[in-house]
């Protein structure tokens, strides 16, 4: 019957089959530092380079969500008055609007009424309109860095300019998608005031009759 001695290799165990083993715990202590040793020296998010990086990275790894704290303010608050406008506009058309009308407008409504205000509405976007599938594309290494007050361009190697901001936290936000989630964001508020409209108006017609 073999002993385990307290070095937790078998008796048994030859010289190289001990050394294998000590190269493989090694390889694990290696494993787990590399990620900590990388994020040490990974370049702050309160500089263009390191958001840049940020946004790379959650491109590489299909998550548009990890890209929603690298846009800039404006496209952020954006994304949320999305979210809260189209679930608000489905509430009231829940409880207000008749059919055909009421089914018409909750199809229209649900995709972005189902979805987390914020990260999960620029997810919506950047899968409808291809913008993690078109960033992949075009993300290469940077060339340079150039920064003017409080806006910044990082240039690629590939001679691709990517626009950013800085943001009140000091941050800096990529400009890329602001002006069509400002624009959209800004759509859905309407959309909410007329749909209001709408079932005030249908309220009305049935407490007439």
């Amino acid at each position: 019957m073999s002993v385990t001695p307290k070095s937790g290799h078998p008796a048994s165990a030859t010289p190289k089959q001990r050394r294998l083993a000590r190269r493989g715990w090694l390889w694990l202590v290696l494993a787990a530092l590399v990620p900590i040793i990388a994020w040490r020296f990974y370049p702050t998010d309160k500089s263009p380079r390191g958001s840049y990086y940020r946004v790379v990275t959650a491109v590489n790894r299909g998550e548009p969500e990890a890209i929603f704290p690298y846009i800039e303010t404006e496209a952020q608050h954006a994304a949320f008055s999305i979210g809260r406008y189209t679930r608000q506009a489905k509430q009231v058309v829940e409880a207000s609007y008749p059919e055909p009308a009421r089914t018409e407008e909750l199809t229209r409504l649900a995709p972005l009424a189902e979805v987390l205000p914020g990260p999960g509405v620029f997810r919506w976007y950047a899968e409808r309109y291809g913008w993690v599938a078109r960033l992949r594309e075009d993300l290469s290494g940077v060339q340079s860095v150039e920064v003017e007050g409080d806006r910044a361009s990082i240039v690629t190697a590939r001679g691709t300019r990517y626009p950013f901001r800085r943001r009140d936290t000091g941050m800096w936000g990529l400009t890329l998608f602001t002006a069509r989630l400002v624009a959209d964001g800004k759509k859905a508020a309407r959309d909410f005031q007329q749909i209001e409209a709408a079932a005030a108006d249908y309220r009305a017609r049935t407490s007439v009759r």
